[in-house]
């Protein structure tokens, strides 16, 4: 429920959820969506959330609404050659390839090209799928990561504990203990 892409997919799991215990799902609810799903997150973890067809129809078009009719026409013709519908499980998603907002979702969260948007790409003989995935997935990015030399921490001796650290009090979680005998987790073959 947590990772799903869109919103049918979180219901889906969520009514499942449902299904097993009504009090989790209840739970859930009461928690707040917004602060463990990625479909409803406030904060835009992707840097680009938007998932509208329209605003990607309307970006390739923008420049063509002060043509004439058959200029524009012509324009739209050109830019469906961007757009396309790919069938999956008995799904229907959009793959616009001009600005990456792919319907299911993954890219705007995790900014890497999804399974459909590739065979579509690879259907168009594209080889180089670097603009269409965040640059923090390039390789010489990733190895610029680990450029920095780590340092090992001194002895806990040399540490400089600030005082207001050491006067916190962290106690450990609340747990109550069931009644009865534990359940003893069996694998079934």
């Amino acid at each position: 429920m947590a990772k799903a892409y869109r919103k049918d997919e979180f219901e889906f799991f969520q009514n499942q959820v449902g299904k097993i215990d009504q009090r989790v799902k209840s739970y859930l609810e009461v928690a707040g969506f917004e602060k463990w799903t990625w479909v409803y997150a406030p904060v835009n973890r992707g840097r680009m959330m938007t998932s509208n067809l329209a605003e990607c129809i309307n970006g390739k078009l923008k420049q063509a609404r002060e043509l004439l009719i058959i200029e524009f026409l012509e324009e739209v013709s050109a830019s469906s050659t961007h757009i396309y519908s790919i069938y999956d499980e008995g799904k229907k998603y959009i793959v616009c390839l001009d600005r990456s907002p792919f319907s299911c979702g993954r890219f705007q969260l995790d900014e890497i090209t999804c399974e459909r948007a590739i065979t579509v790409l690879k259907n168009k003989h594209v080889v180089d799928m670097k603009p269409y995935c965040s640059e923090y997935y390039y390789p010489e990015i990733l190895r610029k990561t680990y450029d920095q030399s780590m340092f090992p921490m001194p002895y806990k001796k040399e540490w400089i504990v600030p005082q207001e650290v050491i006067d916190e009090v962290v106690l450990p979680p609340k747990y109550k203990r069931q009644p009865g005998r534990p359940k003893k987790n069996r694998h079934k073959k």
